[in-house]
């Protein structure tokens, strides 16, 4: 009877190790061979983030949103240009990062409204670029003035309910060559969080599978109004 007990605990530490070491070996194998490597990724997502659902969740949680809630009527506001693999992405590529100019980051405020936004998104996705920060921000402004916000967002007077395939719509009859299968919405509970768009390095829209994997699945969407709409 020992033994058979014995043979049972023996068998089920193999079956641990044997999943431990599966488990292992799968998050190696989800991980690009060039993971954190500096300037090799295949693509960047721009990631635009609708203020109005930022500050409304801000509040709910009883916290300050800073400048980018308060009397300005942001709408959408970039939250990030992300290099991506075509299965993952790099993150702090380099630790500590190299410091960041505050004059670069005064010259971003029109587009991130939030210093502490900026240095993070330099600390975490700037540095995995391979460009300076300089050249980095600048890239920055180029993506972005590459994309078109469709009007009926521009200045959104009074909540709207919206389905995250209209929102995707909009922008591709906005931008000329943007298809579906390069953007993704995506959401929080209840409310639009942000459209994201897959850019090669010269900023031309590519697709990206996974990016579009992870968009918002919810069937409607609230669109909280502009401050001061």
């Amino acid at each position: 009877m020992v033994s058979l007990v014995n043979r049972v605990a023996a068998f089920a530490a193999l079956f641990v190790a044997i999943s431990f070491n599966a488990a292992l070996l799968n998050t190696v194998s989800a991980q690009d061979r060039r993971q954190n490597q500096a300037g090799q990724f295949d693509f960047y997502v721009l990631a635009l983030s609708w203020s109005p659902s930022f500050c409304k969740a801000t509040s709910e949680r009883g916290r300050d949103g800073g400048a980018q809630c308060g009397a300005r009527p942001y709408s959408f506001v970039v939250h990030g240009l992300w290099p991506q693999y075509e299965k993952g992405f790099p993150e702090f590529c380099q630790v500590p990062a190299p410091r960041l100019d505050r004059n670069i980051v005064s010259s971003m405020l029109d587009l991130m409204p939030a210093p502490r936004l900026i240095f993070n998104e330099w600390d975490k996705h700037g540095t995995c670029s391979g460009l300076s920060a300089r050249a980095y921000f600048d890239t920055i402004r180029k993506a972005r003035a590459v994309i078109k916000i469709p009007q009926e967002y521009l200045n959104l007077k009074a909540p709207r309910t919206v389905t995250p395939d209209e929102v995707e719509t909009a922008f591709v009859k906005a931008n000329p060559g943007l298809k579906p299968t390069a953007i993704a919405v995506t959401c929080d509970s209840r409310r639009l969080s942000e459209v994201r768009l897959c850019v090669n390095k010269d900023i031309s829209f590519r697709d990206c599978p996974e990016i579009d994997r992870r968009a918002c699945r919810r069937d409607r969407l609230v669109m909280p109004p502009v401050r001061g709409g």
